[in-house]
Parts: structure tokens; C-alpha cells; sequence
């Protein structure tokens, strides 16, 4: 029987990391109530080859399809499996274990306006977060996202690039669908969709570590790239759900519990 939460780790070569990740994670509290699952996103390495050795699932691309595709993968996998929330974290060991517990609490506390989170993220620059560092790149990245969020959406968020966060089964349900979810920079661009769309958005402080091994995504001037594609994304979110407003307040608490008993049902009619 499936535990309540998924813990989905997109891998890319990962091998020199995985275990270590993997063995935190196999041990209480969080085993008591999460199954993980690794996307192996065409690792040449055997990434995903000791995640099946360690008795876990694993979804494998032939090719690399990007970070955005791989957790989509996850997402899918997710709604057959009916899982009720959704932790996404990194494969390289820079999201400490611990906070998949707080993230799995926050996920199940009202928020003072009397609803359950659909997302929440786990923020590195807040107050009570741990000491992190980051380039000078990174952070004009995070500046400007941050603004850019607030700007459209009247929210400030402290951490808008995070990659560790919690998702309701209505946040994930809409992200699993066709043209829902961004296939290389899923960031602020999506963030900013789910606020439009009236989705509950919260942060927590959070506990992130340097990476030891391996290469990161955002390496050298990669992060130069990520702000213009990112951008890019940003500019299309806008123009589909603000200006042409599809979907229009599909996020509102009432319209996503129907929407998720609407998919049990179909579900259980296959």
C-alpha cells in the first residue's frame, strides 16, 4: 500500500550522490510515511541502477529531457499512484533530509486563511533558514525573480528558485497535465501561474548545503542563460493567464477538491 507522500528526486548522473541521499531518507520519520521515487533523466552514469538496488522506483528517460520534463514524470506517476502530497527535492545533497518532515507538516496546517497549502517551498534566504551561499549571478537571479513575482502577483516570496518543494495532490494534478508545467525552467514562471490561478503559495525556512561532488546545472555562467529563459517564461505565463486568463480560478479551494474527486472517479472507472 502506497504511503501518503511521494518524495520525487530528479537525478542527472547522480551516482557519487545518490546513495548518500537515499539512505537518509530510508530512515524514520520520513520512511514512516513517504515512498520515493527517482527520475532518471538518461543518466550515463548508474544513477539509476542504485536506486533500483535500494528497492525504490524509478522512472527512466532514454534521453535527457530536462529538469521541468523529469519532475512532470514524477507528477504523472504521482496521480496514478494517488498519492496525496508530493515532496520534490535534489539528488546531489544540497536539500537536507530534515526538511521533508517540516515541509510534510506544513503541508497539513491550515494557513491563517483557513486553507491547506498547495505549495510549499522551502526557502534558503528567509529568517530561520540556515546560512547559504551562493554566487553573485545566482543571487541577481533571485533578486529579480523575486521582483518580478511581486510585481505581477502582489506576493513576495524570499526564495522564488527553490527546487525543494511540497505539493498538494490539486497543485500536482494541474502540473501533470499537457502545457501545464515548464519543461526546462520551472521556477518563477510557475509560481507566478499558480498564484494567478488562486493556489495557495507559502514558504519555510529551509536547510540547504554546498554540493560536494559532481557538476551543478547552474554552473559557471549557466545562470545567465537560466535568467533569460526564465524571462522568456515568465512573459508567456503572463500572456496566457493573465491577459488571455485561461483557467481562470481553477485554484480556488472549492474548485480543486471537485476537480481532484472528479480524477479519483475517472481513475477508478479505468
Amino acid at each position: 500500500m502506497n504511503k501518503e507522500v511521494l518524495v520525487i528526486i530528479p537525478a542527472y548522473n547522480e551516482a557519487e550522490n545518490i546513495d548518500r541521499v537515499l539512505s537518509e531518507l530510508e530512515e524514520p520519520p520520513i520512511a514512516d510515511f513517504a515512498d520515493i521515487l527517482i527520475i532518471d533523466d538518461g543518466s550515463s552514469d548508474d544513477t539509476g541502477e542504485r536506486a533500483k538496488k535500494r528497492g525504490h522506483a524509478v522512472v527512466e528517460h532514454i534521453y535527457n529531457l530536462g529538469y521541468g520534463t523529469a519532475l512532470q514524470s514524477g507528477y504523472k506517476y504521482a496521480v496514478r499512484k494517488k498519492y496525496k502530497y508530493v515532496i520534490q527535492m535534489d539528488a546531489d545533497g544540497q536539500h537536507d533530509v530534515q526538511n521533508v518532515t517540516n515541509i510534510y507538516n506544513a503541508l497539513k496546517e491550515k494557513t491563517p486563511e483557513g486553507r491547506y497549502p498547495d505549495i510549499v517551498l522551502g526557502a534558503r534566504y528567509m529568517e530561520g533558514s540556515a546560512p547559504f551561499n551562493a554566487s553573485m549571478l545566482k543571487k541577481l537571479a533571485v533578486w529579480m525573480f523575486r521582483k518580478l513575482i511581486y510585481l505581477t502577483t502582489k506576493v513576495d516570496l524570499h526564495d522564488p528558485t527553490t527546487g525543494l518543494q511540497g505539493l498538494s495532490r490539486p497543485a500536482f494534478m494541474y502540473y501533470s497535465k499537457f502545457n501545464h508545467f515548464a519543461d526546462e525552467c520551472p521556477d518563477s514562471d510557475m509560481l507566478i501561474q499558480m498564484i494567478t490561478l488562486k493556489f495557495q503559495v507559502i514558504e519555510i525556512p529551509a536547510v540547504m548545503h554546498e554540493r560536494k561532488t559532481g557538476k551543478s546545472m547552474h554552473a559557471g555562467l549557466e545562470p545567465v542563460w537560466y535568467m533569460i529563459r526564465g524571462l522568456y517564461e515568465i512573459l508567456s505565463v503572463i500572456m496566457r493567464y493573465k491577459i488571455l486568463k485561461l483557467d481562470e480560478g481553477i485554484g480556488n479551494y472549492e474548485t480543486v477538491r471537485q476537480e481532484e474527486k472528479d480524477s479519483d472517479k475517472e481513475e477508478a472507472a479505468r
